[in-house]
C-alpha cells in the first residue's frame, strides 16, 4: 500500500481509538485498570520510540537544527497543557472542584486537540520516511490513544458537561488526529519540519504526561510495564527492521 494511504487509513485507526476510549466514559463498560496498563506500556515504548527513531531520522532529515525543532515540539504541548490549561493530567477526572467553570473543560480540550494533531503529523511523517518509522510511529501513538480519549471525556463530565458533551469531546480528538494526518499529506515537502516537531511532542506526552501518571499507581506492576513497553521497540527492532 501506498504510504500516504496507509497513513489515513492508520489515521482513521487512531482517530477511533480516541472516540473509544471517550466512550468508556461516556459508557461505563470497561474495567478503568486496562486503561492504566495501555498508558504504561505507552509510556514506554513512545519514549523508546521518540529517543531511538524519530530523533535520529529528524537529524539525519534536517541536521543539527533538528534538535531546535525537538525541543520547540516539547514546550508547545508544555505551554498549551500545562500553561494554558489547569490542573492537567492523564487518567479519570474526579476532582470536580477543579473544573467548575467549564471553560477550563475547554481549555483542557484545546491542549489535547493541540497534542493529538501532532499524533497525526507523527503518523505521516514516519511514513513519508520509511514504512518502518510510520509503523513504529503508529503503534506509539496508539498506546496511548484509549487513554487520551478517556481523559477528555472524564474532564468534561467534571466541568459540568453531559455524557454526550463527554463522547463529543473525544470525536473531536479523533478529527484533530486525522486533520494532522491530512496537513502532513499536503506539506510533505516539510517532513524534515514535521518529524522532530512531533518527536518533542512523542518525548513530552511520554515523559511528562503519562510516566508520571504510572508512577501514582502503587506497587511495581505499573512501572514494570513502561520497561515492557521499551523492551517491545527493541523486540519489534531486532525482528523486521533491515539497518
Amino acid at each position: 500500500m501506498h504510504p500516504i494511504a496507509l497513513s489515513i487509513l492508520l489515521g482513521l485507526t487512531a482517530a477511533a481509538a480516541n472516540v473509544l476510549g471517550g466512550a468508556v466514559v461516556a459508557r461505563r463498560h470497561w474495567e478503568q485498570r486496562y486503561l492504566k496498563y495501555f498508558m504504561a506500556l505507552g509510556a514506554g515504548f513512545m519514549l523508546a520510540t521518540s529517543l531511538v527513531e524519530m530523533v535520529p531520522a529528524s537529524l539525519q532529515l534536517r541536521g543539527f537544527s533538528a534538535g531546535f525543532l525537538v525541543l520547540l515540539g516539547y514546550l508547545l504541548i508544555h505551554f498549551f497543557e500545562h500553561t494554558v490549561t489547569p490542573h492537567f493530567h492523564f487518567g479519570e477526572e474526579t476532582h470536580r472542584a477543579e473544573f467548575v467553570q467549564a471553560h477550563k473543560g475547554m481549555s483542557v480540550l484545546l491542549g489535547l486537540i493541540i497534542h493529538t494533531f501532532f499524533d497525526g503529523i507523527a503518523i505521516t511523517s514516519g511514513f513519508l520516511v520509511s514504512n518502518w518509522l510510520g509503523w513504529i510511529i503508529f503503534i506509539a501513538v496508539f498506546l496511548h490513544k484509549i487513554p487520551e480519549g478517556f481523559t477528555v471525556a472524564s474532564v468534561m463530565l467534571a466541568s459540568g458537561r453531559s455524557r454526550g458533551w463527554a463522547w463529543s469531546a473525544s470525536v473531536l480528538l479523533g478529527a484533530a488526529t486525522l486533520a494532522g494526518v491530512l496537513t502532513m499529506v499536503l506539506f510533505k515537502h516539510a517532513v524534515s519540519a514535521g518529524l522532530p516537531l512531533s518527536a518533542g511532542v512523542t518525548i513530552y506526552v511520554a515523559a511528562s504526561d503519562l510516566i508520571p501518571e504510572v508512577n501514582k499507581e502503587p506497587g511495581v506492576k505499573m512501572a514494570l510495564l513502561v520497561f515492557v513497553g521499551v523492551a517491545f521497540l527493541f523486540l519489534l527492532d531486532s525482528i523486521f527492521h533491515v539497518h
